[in-house]
């Protein structure tokens, strides 16, 4: 509920309203609907959290011939972490991770699809339209 000291209207001389001024605290709890409305821009999608279950299940049927790599590289537009889980902010989300090998994330710098296919004796990296086998 708005209050009288959350909210103020600004009139001109002539007694036009010319703006209205709302308190920081009712901006702060409403700035996305607020910015939409006022700005035009679209909503933000709610983040969905990452499955990190399925990362922990992945690990521990790990059976490759090679250790655990947790490094993540975007081609498109050369985003790099040594660590992804480690990374904050996030600089690749997690967004499968399948017991088949498959690894996607997405790359917070382009929005570009990363994927690692992890076979028995390689990996093959994926990033938009580049592919590279290690």
């Amino acid at each position: 509920m708005i209050n009288q000291k959350q909210i103020q209207p600004l009139y001109s001389e002539k007694g036009d309203l010319v703006a209205v001024c709302i308190s920081a605290e009712k901006w702060l709890s409403h700035q996305d609907e607020l910015e939409q409305i006022l700005l035009g821009q679209p909503k933000k999608p709610a983040a969905s959290p990452e499955p990190m279950g399925d990362w922990k299940t992945f690990l521990s049927y790990w059976d490759f011939n090679y250790p655990v790599e947790k490094c993540v590289e975007c081609r498109r537009c050369g985003n790099y972490s040594q660590d992804w889980t480690l990374d904050t902010p996030r600089k690749f989300t997690l967004r499968t991770a399948s017991l088949g090998g498959l690894v996607a994330f997405v790359c917070q710098g382009c929005n570009s699809r990363v994927s690692k296919k992890h076979f028995k004796d390689h990996i093959l990296y994926e990033s938009g339209a580049d592919s590279c086998k290690v």
